[in-house]
């Protein structure tokens, strides 16, 4: 690995600056962010660590997909099972892949068997913005957020009356198309948002190495998704708001193995929100909704197998308080309700989660600034838990700051854990977790920079184990873990910096968690000439181990990309982009490939 981050750095520090990346802009963190505190507060004010990515963010790097568009960010460990609509583990901070909560414009979205969402499936034509924020969150959130949180936000309503419509089409490698199209505005006082787009790919053999008489297919697996985004609200002249949104992703995508061939799925998101001014110090919100997470599942001649239907039903009540001009206060209460509809038959079929809290946020001493949390759970399947948060940071001269956070997190254990037929084990507790983070920034006219330092420790994991194999409570893991960013521009060019080092470890036997590495660097650069923009990716991770013995290893590797666009005029633009330009042969999952080199081109109508 240490030759890999040498060839990186190599990379970073040499003048021909051709490869592909973003602006200085997209990489930059948001003034304001959502999901830190529930409310709109300036990054610059939190201890938490994040990373925002705006719809220009999205559009710059050229990216097809979401996990493409995590890929590389600080904090994240991604791996997949292939190409396009493979399934997809997001690990936040080294912890496990259901250790993550995902929310789709508030309303929690994943699996209801398994705990984790399919990134793969989320389109990334219609996502307006994306918030990731790293460290324990269930004081706010609830189960699931041991890692971190990453909310999406979908398209939003336009600022004009005249509408704005946006079309792109474009193909490359792996028989690969996307066509998306989408027009947004306002008319009044109220706004709306609407768009579709469709990707389909012939993709790659996703698997290898496999014996083809135990039910393997060595072909190419091959994806397609339709999704379509609609969104509308509209402002009283007492500042009331009302807004609705509906996002759905549906199609089918090929798998390897020797049960199934081919997985049909639906992704949905809908609710409502209203908010409403009860007096200059108090702003209440209401959100209702509900997200679906449907697979059903094909053998390789078309026999079906199974089906695995879930729901989550959503609904809070948010209230900002005003106490005082550096004190804001905010109460807000949730439920959930959770069921499923299966062709396996679970001992129980639904259960509720109810949740409320507080969080204060204050200004004290003028350049001091404090955040503390605490909230209460009550689950159907365990009882209660409470958890908190408290975090500082101080804004000193010269653009300095420093901060320090501490919190507790849980995690319920899902369905599958609980009541799946041979394994579940109905008796389960939540996992937990503690962790603590210090560190420093600085923004600087010359450059902005950040050191992050982290321990988390997570009690009653729960694992397999005995024969016939159950799942329990006896897993105990610690990771430490080093982030460090910085940004600066040099001769004309947009540098970013990244750097992760971590030792995720299962505190009973010593060893590493599997699929995790313990280094990774990235790098981006960009600069425009003109009606020309240019830059680059570079990412380098260390070897991982596929299993928890550690005797499956899969080794290191560096990939670099390449992107450019040109503006022909105001309403047309061409971009390209070279993925993995020295094709690299890698695996994040054992014997399941990644892409090699591959192109992709495309054309842009706004207006």
């Amino acid at each position: 690995m240490q030759s890999i981050l040498y060839k990186s750095l190599f990379l970073a520090s040499t003048p021909f600056t051709v490869l592909a990346a973003t602006s200085d802009e997209a990489i930059n963190l948001a003034e304001t962010v959502v999901t830190a505190t529930r409310t709109e507060t300036r990054q610059s004010e939190l201890a938490t660590a994040m990373t925002v990515y705006t719809r220009q963010d999205i559009e710059k790097l050229q990216v097809r997909t979401l996990p493409e568009l995590l890929k590389g960010t600080s904090g994240v460990d991604m791996v997949q099972s292939g190409g396009y609509g493979k399934d997809t583990n997001v690990f936040l901070r080294g912890t496990n892949a259901d250790h993550v909560l995902v929310l789709i414009d508030g309303i929690k979205a994943g699996s209801v068997t398994t705990g984790t969402s399919a990134f793969q499936f989320i389109p990334i034509d219609q996502i307006e913005r994306v918030e990731i924020t790293r460290g324990p969150q269930s004081s706010l959130y609830g189960s699931e957020a041991i890692g971190g949180v990453i909310q999406i936000f979908t398209r939003k309503g336009g600022n004009s009356e005249r509408p704005n419509i946006a079309l792109e089409a474009g193909g490359g490698s792996y028989d690969t198309y996307n066509g998306s199209a989408a027009v947004n505005g306002k008319w009044g006082k109220a706004w709306y948002s609407l768009g579709a787009a469709q990707l389909g790919s012939q993709g790659i053999n996703a698997l290898s190495g496999v014996s083809v008489a135990s039910g393997y297919n060595p072909d190419r697996d091959g994806y397609n998704n339709t999704s379509l985004n609609a969104k509308a609200g509209y402002r009283f002249d007492n500042g009331a708001e009302l807004e609705a949104f509906f996002l759905r992703a549906e199609g089918e995508t090929e798998i390897d193995n020797s049960i199934s061939s081919t997985t049909e799925f639906v992704n949905q998101t809908l609710g409502a929100t209203a908010s409403a001014n009860f007096s200059d110090m108090w702003r209440s919100t209401l959100r209702i909704g509900q997200s679906v997470d449907d697979a059903d599942q094909f053998r390789h001649n078309g026999q079906f197998i199974s089906r695995f239907n879930t729901t989550r039903w959503n609904a809070s009540w948010l209230n900002e308080l005003a106490l005082h001009k550096d004190h804001q206060l905010t109460l807000g209460t949730d439920y959930r309700f959770d069921e499923i509809d299966s062709t396996t038959r679970y001992a129980e079929t639904s259960r509720y989660d109810v949740g409320a809290f507080a969080e204060l946020h204050s200004r004290v001493f003028d350049k001091h600034f404090l955040n503390a949390s605490v909230r209460w759970d009550e689950n159907q399947a365990f009882g209660d838990s409470v958890t908190g948060n408290f975090g500082w940071r101080f804004n000193w001269d010269y653009g300095l700051s420093a901060f320090a956070s501490f919190g507790n997190a849980f995690k319920a254990p899902t369905f599958n854990q609980l009541y799946f037929p041979g394994f579940g084990n109905a008796g389960l507790r939540p996992e937990k977790s503690t962790s603590f983070e210090a560190g420093f920034a600085g923004r600087h006219d010359w450059a902005n920079w950040e050191l992050r330092a982290y321990h988390t420790n997570i009690e009653d994991l729960i694992v397999f184990s005995g024969t016939p194999s159950t799942a329990r409570n006896i897993g105990k893991a610690q990771i430490d873990g080093i982030e460090a960013e910085v940004s600066t521009p040099i001769f004309g060019w947009n540098n970013k910096l990244s750097m992760n080092l971590m030792t995720p470890k299962d505190r009973q036997t010593n060893l590493r968690l599997p699929r995790r590495v313990t280094e990774s660097l990235s790098y981006d650069v960009s600069r425009s000439f003109g009606d020309f923009d240019i830059g680059a990716a570079v990412l380098a991770q260390g070897e991982r181990f596929d299993n928890s013995t550690n005797t499956v290893r899969l080794g290191s590797f560096m990939t670099a990309d390449l992107r450019t666009a040109y503006r022909i005029d105001k309403n047309w633009m061409l971009s390209a982009k070279l993925n993995n330009m020295f094709d690299k042969r890698y695996q994040t999952v054992n014997t399941y490939n990644s892409f090699g080199r591959n192109f992709y081109f495309s054309i842009h109508y706004n207006y």
